[in-house]
């Protein structure tokens, strides 16, 4: 699943007739990037979620056969947040036999060149995560990943989300649809112990602004 249905207001005025992960960095299409990765790791039935503008997306992407994929929407009237998000759109990741396997989750207004083939096949708790080193804009983290690869709230050398994870259906349940952020809700995992994580220190970009949208213009032609 690629998430998409965010307004992107700090990106404004970019994002006022364009949703964000139809912006262009290195002459692609933000979301295009996730698509060529999922494709190149053989995973091919994806799913996107969609609010402002969504009907733009359907229309840039259609139903994915450009790329190789099987692309689903789930529309969402307004924005449900991360987590509101996914479950909006279990019925589609659990398909038709609400079948219980875990599935990968991406944040699409990141950039990063992590092999999703490297994510593990199966997790032994509710949730995998990928973090990486702070960034300028996030210099306390988020998590913390123990000696064993458990993933903690509190503690030294703390993390970010890369916005790459791997979550179990059951992970969320026990809450109601609607609107809800992802934190939370990992943040309770991991009190059992249920969530692992990797530390992964490639090149990661989070494209919150336009300053970083053109940094990583810059970075892609130049590399």
């Amino acid at each position: 699943m690629i998430l998409a249905a965010g307004r992107g207001e700090r990106m404004r005025p970019l994002t006022d007739n364009l949703p964000k992960p139809l912006l262009k960095v290195g002459g692609k299409m933000l979301i295009e990037y996730h698509l060529e990765k999922l494709k190149a790791a053989n995973i091919t039935d994806v799913i996107i979620n969609h609010a402002w503008l969504g009907s733009k997306i359907e229309k840039a992407l259609g139903d994915g056969s450009h790329y190789g994929l099987n692309i689903q929407y789930s529309a969402e009237g307004e924005a449900l947040e991360t987590a509101g998000g996914i479950l909006n759109a279990l019925p589609l990741l659990t398909g038709a036999d609400n079948k219980s396997e875990a599935f990968i989750v991406i944040n699409g207004d990141i950039f990063c060149d992590y092999d999703i083939a490297n994510l593990p096949v199966s997790l032994s708790g509710l949730a995998h995560l990928v973090l990486v080193n702070n960034p300028e804009h996030n210099p306390e983290g988020d998590f913390v990943i123990t000696k064993s690869g458990v993933v903690e709230q509190a503690g030294k050398n703390k993390l970010t989300f890369s916005g790459i994870g791997i979550y179990h259906p059951d992970l969320f349940n026990d809450y109601p649809n609607g609107k809800l952020a992802l934190a939370p809700v990992l943040r309770k995992a991991m009190e059992q112990q249920l969530v692992s994580g990797e530390l992964y220190q490639g090149f990661w970009h989070d494209i919150g602004t336009p300053e970083r949208l053109s940094e990583l213009d810059l970075y892609l032609k130049n590399n």
